[in-house]
């Protein structure tokens, strides 16, 4: 007995042109398609270095998310600070904070004319390549250098007191 003969064991054979074996062809696409679908799906699951890939995908991701949410959070409370420490702070400090910076700006504008009159050549090349980052980072410094005049006078204001 051949392997044919044993698998349609109890089968009619059917007869070419027949709807049996139309269906029987049908069957046999259907059950290809499903089986090349299970192989694609089962393939999928065993390519580790995708579903790697998309994991971390997936992680950065959430992770950039969180990190523009949280910067917000964090601008705004540092605009919520600064509004609570202009408006705590009382007039005439404001108004002093405000003469020392005059101040210091005009001593900065004098200390660089002067320093371009009598600095080295080699200095000076160097400030002018500096510059533009100063410039290109003004507000961030700017936020240092006032939040260090007013630690600086509210000390001074508090040791006056006592």
């Amino acid at each position: 007995m051949n392997d044919e003969a044993r698998t349609n064991i109890g089968t009619p054979s059917p007869t070419p042109g027949s709807s049996d074996s139309a269906d029987l062809r049908d069957q046999i696409e259907q059950t290809r398609d499903e089986l090349g679908r299970t192989v694609e799906a089962l393939a999928a699951k065993a390519d580790l270095k995708a579903r790697a890939k998309e994991k971390t995908t997936a992680v950065k991701d959430e992770a950039a998310e969180k990190a523009t949410l949280l910067s917000g959070q964090i601008r705004e409370k540092a605009e919520q600070a600064a509004r609570a420490v202009k408006d705590h702070t009382p007039t005439p400090l404001l108004t002093k904070s405000a003469q020392a910076a005059a101040h210091v700006r005009e001593g900065a504008a004098e200390a660089g004319r002067y320093a371009a009159e009598h600095a080295p050549e080699p200095l000076v090349d160097r400030t002018r390549r500096t510059i533009p980052a100063v410039r290109a980072n003004r507000a961030p410094l700017l936020v240092v250098g006032a939040a260090a005049l007013v630690i600086l006078l509210v000390r001074r204001s508090r040791g006056r007191r006592r």
